[in-house]
């Protein structure tokens, strides 16, 4: 490869890696070697900033671990930092990523044929250690022996939570329950499971439970059939919302051997417990009489699976039912591990770690995502406008500048640009999202859509009766629109990542005639807007996609490298 240059230990000299001791990794992207070293240090190495030459990454002990849970040792991960560091790799570092990873699996659950449930040691003092955390003591029954202690089978999902937090993460061997058998076959006419989503599915099932990480437009919708179908159970699938729902059904009636009266509706307008049971968040954590009475669904049959659509947005009162499933199959699927409030730990201990993972570039190169340009529109606010702005509290002051009316405009250009193209204008605030609806000419859909008005706009949508939807922050989420090849973003929720998966997602299913799909976030410059766009851009970069930023006065022209 080109600029690789290999001395006799077999390292790269004059890598596009530098690691620092404070465990923070600098890649150079303009390095031919960026994407090999980009690939390497993916699986144990998150993303934290990402500027345009040189992005850095920060090692976690989550990471860490969510490496060793999906097959990674310490060795892998040190000769991956040493192949690719363009300077020596600090000692401590590399003892300390040594040191971290043997933490995993210090300590193991699982069934003893006399005594149920137990946590063993193959580290006695580790054993100590945590039997006196005050925490712990009323989650275990009696010790065994110097290096088994039982633990109280209700209490298995909420002790790998606390196990993890005092850096003592279990390895999960206890096993599950098949649950009620129900017959699933995918029925694979005119079509078949590509390469990866099998993979991601016997992945996941070796394990037993953990999450399946996937871009949007990728069908994990059909690593989910292929994990039912290998279950060959019931199953209880848990999505975002109504919509959602039903494209799952649908999705499933097309591909797997399950009929419609198999497969029942849990949601605001129906109540329907089947082998195949498909609820949505919303109604599952909605409170009655201050309980969350809908929460007995999860005990409502013998369920052999649990899938967690979009796992990344699981609400706190489903973590801690699931704390209580631990002894079933728990499948999560999502485009992005990123959680905005921080809560990927509780993923990893309640639902599984990490077991599939794939670049998008690498899916867009094989061509099953479409390729994606992105663009930051950067627009310059008027007078009163930034008067109004700098003079506002600072709890306000992002929906001002996400909202400015010097926004609409700039998307009409955009529009412009791509006359024929079937166009998603996306935002968070519903006073702009109408404006744009009124002055695009294009329908409004938003939380306040009913569900049948919705399905009918985005059928509209997707047979090109319509060719731009003005969309809410509920368009975010398992919308199957394939057609969309332009989606303009106007505002967000501040800076997050999560979001900016979902949305640059809703273009990528792949196009007939294999266009390329564009990715506009317009922004106020010099403002909280232009701050938070960059966090969002973090994804972006994570992903490996290059953005550009562009001038609205130039839109028309030449865009600014990034």
């Amino acid at each position: 490869m080109p600029g690789r240059r290999v001395c006799d230990t077999g390292q790269v000299t004059d890598g596009p890696l530098i690691v620092q001791s404070d465990k923070t990794l600098l890649l150079e992207i303009d390095h031919p070697l960026a994407g090999d070293a980009r690939t390497a240090i993916a699986p144990f190495a998150e993303l934290e900033r990402a500027p345009e030459h040189v992005h850095t990454y920060r090692i976690t002990p989550l990471a860490l671990w969510n490496a060793r849970a999906a097959g990674h040792d310490a060795e892998q991960v040190v000769d991956a930092l040493s192949t690719y560091s363009r300077y020596p790799v600090p000692q401590p570092l590399l003892i300390d990523v040594v040191d971290t990873m043997a933490r995993f699996g210090r300590l193991t659950l699982h069934n003893h044929p006399a005594h149920g449930l137990v946590m063993t040691s193959i580290d006695r003092a580790v054993l100590e250690e945590v039997l006196r955390n005050k925490k712990i003591i009323p989650m275990l029954g009696a010790r065994i022996d110097p290096d088994n202690v039982i633990v109280h089978p209700s209490e298995r999902g909420r002790l790998k939570q606390v196990l993890l937090k005092v850096g003592w993460p279990a390895e999960d061997m206890a096993g599950y329950v098949d649950g009620e058998a129900h017959p699933i076959t995918l029925v694979e006419d005119g079509w078949e499971l590509r390469g990866y989503q099998r993979m991601a599915a016997e992945s996941f099932w070796a394990g037993g439970s953990g999450v399946v990480v996937l871009p949007c437009g990728a069908g994990k919708t059909l690593v989910g059939a292929a994990a039912m179908a290998l279950a060959q159970a019931t199953t209880l699938i848990l999505v975002t919302n109504t919509v959602a729902g039903r494209q799952w059904k649908r999705e499933l009636i097309a591909r797997t051997s399950l009929t419609e009266e198999e497969i029942g509706e849990y949601s605001g307008e129906r109540k329907e417990i089947r082998p195949i049971t498909i609820a949505t968040y919303q109604v599952i954590t909605r409170k009655s009489g201050g309980e969350y009475r809908h929460l007995e669904l999860f005990d409502s049959r013998d369920w052999g699976l649990v899938v967690y659509d979009e796992v990344h947005l699981l609400p706190a009162p489903v973590f801690r039912m699931t704390a209580d499933l631990q002894s079933r199959r728990r499948l999560g699927l999502t485009a992005t591990l990123v959680r905005e409030d921080g809560r990927e730990g509780d993923v990893f201990s309640l639902i599984g770690p990490k077991r599939y993972d794939v670049p998008w570039r690498d899916i867009e190169q094989q061509g099953w995502i479409a390729p994606a340009e992105c663009t930051e529109v950067r627009v310059t606010l008027t007078d009163n406008e930034r008067l109004e702005y700098a003079t506002a509290e600072p709890d306000t002051r992002y929906k001002l500048c996400s909202t400015a009316r010097t926004k609409i405009p700039v998307v009409k250009s955009i529009l412009e640009r791509h006359p024929d193209e079937p166009t998603l204008v996306i935002g968070a605030y519903l006073d702009q999202l109408d404006e744009l609806g009124e002055a695009l000419n294009a329908p409004v859909i938003q939380g306040a859509t009913k569900n049948k008005e919705r399905e009918e706009l985005f059928d509209a949508f997707r047979r090109g009766e319509l060719r731009t939807l003005v969309v809410s922050k509920v368009a975010n989420f398992s919308i199957d629109l394939p057609e969309a090849s332009v989606a303009v973003q106007v505002s967000g929720t501040f800076g997050s990542r999560q979001e900016e998966a979902q949305r640059l997602g809703r273009l990528l299913r792949p196009k007939g005639d294999g266009r390329q799909a564009h990715f506009y976030s317009v922004v106020a410059r010099d403002t909280l807007d232009t701050e938070y766009a960059a966090h969002r851009q973090r994804f972006l970069a994570e992903q490996g996609y290059a953005y550009r930023i562009c001038d609205a006065d130039d839109l028309l022209g030449p865009a600014l490298p990034s």
